[in-house]
């Protein structure tokens, strides 16, 4: 899938992987455009188009210290708090998207998915290719994947047992709106998942961190009243089957540093860095 939209998510990528290796250096615009082969004009509107801010203000979303910031000012008892309780995200646009998780039975649990028929697709977000997968359910998996024949197997391998068909569907389509710029037409979306009892129950508790915001493992371990699960929260998020909807990318280390992510930590920059521009975006909408 060599689109336009995947070409520039690209250069993006790029680019923001060279920001963060040469930060200290604090590259200029001219620096940072040449490196992914453009004139400085076309890559800072490239750039504004994709992530509806400019390079030198997605380099403050992306950097320690603001995510440190946030940090703090989510143990203030602030919106992270009463998003918690609420299941809302407040101020963003997400306010009215409600994503509800339905696990599999023990059976299908037990049998990787035996008697259960998978439809799965391929389709492009801001981010790259993605799978996405569907059972009659709900939405069963969904990954970045730059090789197709990868996350089919990715696929297979969550669900060894199961029948599988090439084919889109309403559900899937629906899933893939939350990419858009215009969430308001979206309906409710429905996870099919497959796991353990801690893990749906930390997959539960990603879905209620705001989109512009993030946790750190020790405070979702909190939330699900197990304070010295840190380790096993890592573990769950890890493992989480279902890229982007539930948001295991706002959950970071302690520190500021963004840490690990299954599809890349590249990647992973890029999307707290959109989110983070899509929530001051509408901010700014709702502020006189």
């Amino acid at each position: 899938m060599n689109t336009q939209e995947n070409i520039n998510y690209n250069r993006i990528a790029a680019a923001i992987e060279y920001i963060k290796t040469h930060f200290k250096t604090q590259p200029n615009l001219d620096e940072v455009a040449e490196k992914v082969h453009l004139s400085p004009f076309h890559f800072q509107r490239l750039f504004t188009e994709w992530a509806g801010t400019s390079p030198k203000k997605f380099l403050q979303y992306i950097s320690v210290e603001h995510a440190k910031k946030i940090l703090k000012d989510n143990q203030q008892a602030t919106l992270f708090d009463a998003a918690f309780e609420t299941g809302l995200s407040g101020t963003s646009r997400l306010h009215d998207l409600f994503i509800k998780i339905e696990g599999m039975t023990p059976a299908e649990y037990k049998n990787s998915g035996k008697n259960l028929s998978i439809r799965y697709s391929f389709a492009q977000s801001p981010f790259g290719n993605i799978i996405v997968a569907s059972t009659s359910k709900g939405i069963c998996f969904m990954a970045f994947a730059e090789d197709e024949i990868a996350g089919l197997i990715g696929l297979q391998q969550q669900f060894s047992n199961a029948t599988f068909e090439q084919k889109s569907d309403g559900v899937q389509q629906n899933a893939l709106a939350i990419f858009q710029n215009d969430w308001s037409t979206l309906s409710e979306i429905k996870l099919h998942l497959k796991g353990t009892d801690f893990q749906l129950k930390v997959w539960e508790t990603l879905l209620k961190i705001p989109m512009g915001q993030l946790a750190t493992y020790g405070t979702i371990a909190q939330k699900i009243a197990k304070p010295n699960a840190s380790r096993a929260v890592g573990t769950a998020i890890g493992s989480n089957p279902v890229a982007f909807l539930i948001p295991c990318h706002r959950v970071i280390q302690s520190t500021g540093t963004f840490g690990g992510y299954m599809w890349g930590n590249t990647r992973k920059t890029a999307i707290i860095g959109w989110e983070s521009a899509q929530s001051d975006l509408d901010a700014g909408a709702f502020s006189p």
